[in-house]
């Protein structure tokens, strides 16, 4: 995988997550036949108040993210090995968490059985995926 690609799949996780954030939004606002129903956006472990703005604080800092690591340079072009380890523990565990979550939810609401009610577990396996590739080592870096 070359520097641009890994760029490219950053801006790519980034826009799922904004049409996530913004199709959720559109949902609360408006009743739509063509996206799924609040239930299905919203987990509630977070009062929706709280969660939009911190939705797009993370939307912000995942710009400064994504442009620092197009241009190669800046706070978040993440280039130390111990940073990029460190991430990429941090990617596994956060996915892993979504894993267990999903398979409690299986357990425990089986009626939400297999898809349903799941938008706010694919996004955060988004969010790791998003994580995941600031520590993926390029054909081009010479590592």
């Amino acid at each position: 995988m070359t520097s641009q690609q890994r760029v490219v799949l950053l801006w790519i996780l980034q826009s799922l997550f904004f049409l996530r954030v913004m199709g959720q939004a559109y949902v609360g606002l408006y009743s739509t036949p063509w996206l799924p129903p609040w239930e299905e956006w919203y987990s509630g472990l977070v009062p929706y108040p709280i969660l939009l703005p911190v939705q797009i604080l993370v939307l912000m800092w995942m710009t400064a993210i994504s442009y620092d690591n197009s241009r190669g340079a800046g706070l978040f072009c993440v280039e130390s090995h111990k940073l990029r380890r460190g991430l990429r523990w941090f990617a596994y565990m956060y996915a892993g968490s979504m894993v267990v979550r999903y398979a409690l939810v299986m357990i425990f609401k089986p009626e939400m059985r297999w898809f349903h009610d799941t938008i706010p577990i694919v996004f955060h396996f988004v969010l790791a995926g998003y994580i995941f590739m600031l520590t993926v080592v390029t054909n081009d870096e010479g590592r």
